[in-house]
């Protein structure tokens, strides 16, 4: 798909910007909203002023919408919520929050008629009249993945706050209302239909992470010979395995440790700070080793909470998609510590390290680590006995072998085409991008657009035997 350019430019005066459309109007972001309202968290619902509270949480960022998936009911009397009450068309944006990876800053399009307030992380922004509210959305949407937002971010400890002064003093240029409108229809049909791939897309990437877990989870469980006599373990979750296969506790053939636990005071006593392990960092068949935080421990603590090559770190807590998953630690770092919320296992002779990373992921282990792990909330954790009493099934090392050489054959093709679809979902994503920021900011002229009339279907007989004749 191409489009013409305008036929006249001039300089904006911006320098991100460069030229823009000669008709177009150069002002700061302030002249097009009525400036920001922050929101409120309220108290616990109580039945009688409970009102929704659109949260960063409820952020549709790829569509730059409101999710309604799970709304969230708080206790707002009248008074406190008149001047903070949503309307169609207004623009919600983060103003507390973001990450170490993420910025504070992101804003997305309430299109619903019911009553609601933002939380106390959100504020709200109506636009004046004039200005067309998909336009603004996709205007500051093209801010916020340009990261031009940065300048007016403050850091207070770990929570980003935005200047919303600051940031709506930024300059921008914009065309009339009527061309405004224009250029949010045709960039809300062009990234519904790239939107429409990217889910696509990520359908076929949990079809196959499915598949995968199968796969491993039939092997690590039934081994390879489909004719192999079965015989049942007598344990619910695990069920039948191969007759010549052993199963018993973990502790039988493991030993565990446990972690360091943080926050500890060092005050007049000579500390070394070293690398450490958190949940973050162990995932499901590896360790990310992005970003590894340090810690400053006593010197003592390091041969005490130390990994060591072939252990097996698995998660003591977290989200329950986290809980209980396995990776063998490499020593890529040495000395390498970890936190009280992985423990490291090491296996003896009889059990191979990879073998009990492998189990981890299988159906039959989340299964243990569910039934097994105390829930709080979203987060859940299991204790070192409990992993230590789970039952393993253990064929003899060359059968391991075997059936982990033919899991690694399979993964790495299912790794390929999870890596293809992810690099295809990050193409698009960058597409729409970059469709989006060249509408807004006039490098493409797109005035000429008509919505595309939707496929004529005639039931005329000789029309369907052409069509199917094709």
């Amino acid at each position: 798909m191409s489009f013409p350019r305008y036929p006249a430019y001039k300089n904006s005066g911006v320098e991100w910007l460069g030229d823009v459309p000669e008709h177009w109007s150069i002002y700061s972001l302030k002249r097009s909203v009525e400036g920001c309202v922050n929101g409120i968290w309220g108290d616990e619902p109580d039945g009688e002023f409970d009102v929704p509270v659109i949260r960063v949480a409820d952020f549709d960022r790829a569509k730059s919408r409101v999710s309604m998936e799970k709304l969230t009911y708080r206790s707002i009397p009248l008074k406190d919520r008149l001047s903070r009450e949503l309307k169609s068309g207004d623009l919600l944006i983060e103003k507390s929050g973001g990450g170490e990876k993420m910025l504070v800053g992101c804003t997305v399009l309430f299109e619903h008629d019911f009553e609601a307030v933002t939380s106390n992380f959100v504020a709200r922004m109506r636009p004046h009249r004039g200005y067309e509210s998909g336009f603004l959305c996709y205007v500051l949407d093209t801010l916020y993945q340009g990261r031009l937002n940065y300048p007016a971010i403050k850091q207070t400890t770990g929570i980003q706050n935005l200047d919303s002064e600051a940031y709506l003093q930024g300059r921008f240029c914009f065309p009339s209302y009527g061309e405004q409108a224009q250029i949010a229809s045709f960039l809300d049909h062009e990234t519904a239909k790239i939107n429409a791939l990217i889910e696509e897309q990520q359908r076929l990437i949990e079809l196959l992470k499915e598949k995968r877990q199968a796969v491993i989870s039939q092997a690590v469980t039934k081994g390879l010979d489909p004719h192999v006599p079965m015989k049942d373990t007598g344990v619910k979750w695990l069920g039948k395995v191969p007759v010549h296969w052993e199963t018993g506790a973990l502790r039988w053939y493991a030993t565990i440790q446990g972690g360091l636990a943080k926050g500890k005071d060092y005050v007049g006593q000579e500390t070394v700070t070293v690398p450490y392990l958190r949940v973050a960092n162990v995932q499901n068949g590896f360790v990310d080793l992005t970003e590894v935080k340090e810690i400053s421990v006593l010197p003592t603590d390091v041969g005490r909470f130390s990994l060591r090559a072939g252990d097996v770190l698995m998660n003591e807590g977290g989200d329950n998609d986290k809980l209980g998953r396995g990776a063998v630690w490499q020593a890529q770092i040495e000395p390498c510590l970890h936190q009280n919320h992985v423990f490291a296992i090491r296996p003896n002779y009889a059990l191979s390290a990879e073998w009990l990373a492998l189990f981890t992921q299988s159906d039959q282990a989340r299964t243990y680590f569910f039934i097994y792990a105390k829930q709080s909330t979203n987060l859940a954790s299991i204790s070192a006995s409990n992993v230590m009493s789970m039952i393993i099934p253990l064929p003899c090392v060359e059968e391991q072998n075997e059936i982990m050489s033919y899991l690694a054959q399979g993964n790495e093709k299912y790794d390929q085409l999870i890596g293809s679809a992810l690099a295809t979902v990050k193409l698009l994503e960058e597409r729409r991008s970059a469709l989006i920021s060249a509408a807004v900011t006039g490098k493409i002229d797109v005035r000429g657009w008509h919505l595309p009339k939707p496929p004529r279907h005639d039931s005329h007989p000789e029309h369907k035997s052409c069509l199917e004749s094709i």
